[in-house]
């Protein structure tokens, strides 16, 4: 199933049946990939009396219930609002869902007991090149990223400067394969998503991150068609599925 996207004056063709799910599943386990200090998600039948939504325990349905948080136990999507005392909706601000993407490879930095993202290594990883949506693959890139336990760990992240040249450059849509672009402890100042959805300023309500990806080393840098799939919440994140297309020759 191939399609042929026109964007910029330029046609670009994908095939559909060939998605690079770039998404970390969510699970009911003390292995689910977690952040922010939060308990192990669950996902448990509802009881209610002597019924039990399981038709291992007897029901006609499998009937559960879902205990997550967005933000700290898996790959998701959020908008200004995670920011903001008005209430942006993830769900009311994005409305596109096909981007140009470029996905980079960078080697974090030491900055006194940090590791970050600088300007200057994505400006060297992105050249000229003009993209809606970045998507940023940290090294080391181990397959432990779909399981770690990030909280007090002082994870990578990004710069503000950083941010503002995303933020200059029009990129729109940031992805990350950390639990936030951000410092872990940085007494809320949360400098980097500050600077990229420019809430000084005019805020970019059409602007997203997602955080918790994780890019197999066999996707290659590159261009790449995404697709940012969400559920439809009304909150200012949605656990997210962003699938990525080859462009074809």
């Amino acid at each position: 199933m191939k399609a042929t996207i026109e964007t910029n004056s330029k046609k670009y063709k994908i095939d559909l049946k060939k998605p690079l799910d770039i998404s970390i599943p969510l699970q009911a386990s003390e292995s689910n990939v977690n952040a922010w200090y939060q308990d192990a998600p669950k996902i448990e039948p509802v009881k209610d009396e002597d019924w039990v939504g399981s038709v291992a325990q007897g029901s006609s349905v499998n009937f559960n219930n879902i205990f997550f948080n967005p933000h700290a136990h898996g790959t998701h999507t959020e908008c200004v609002g995670h920011i903001t005392k008005k209430v942006h909706s993830i769900n009311q601000n994005l409305k596109q869902f096909f981007f140009l993407a470029e996905v980079v490879t960078v080697a974090p930095e030491k900055l006194d007991d940090d590791f970050v993202i600088s300007k200057k290594q994505l400006q060297f990883a992105l050249g000229n090149k003009k993209r809606e949506a970045l998507v940023i693959r940290t090294i080391p890139n181990m397959t432990d990223k779909t399981s770690k336990q990030y909280s007090n760990t002082n994870p990578t992240y990004l710069l503000e400067e950083a941010a503002i040249y995303l933020r200059e450059k029009g990129v729109k849509h940031l992805l990350i394969d950390l639990p936030s672009v951000d410092k872990e402890k940085d007494e809320g100042k949360l400098l980097a998503h500050h600077a990229f959805w420019n809430t000084a300023g005019r805020p970019r309500l059409d602007a997203t991150i997602t955080e918790f990806i994780f890019v197999p080393n066999n996707v290659l840098d590159g261009t790449y068609f995404l697709n940012i799939q969400i559920a439809p919440f009304e909150n200012d994140a949605s656990p997210s599925k962003p699938v990525l297309y080859q462009i074809l020759e």
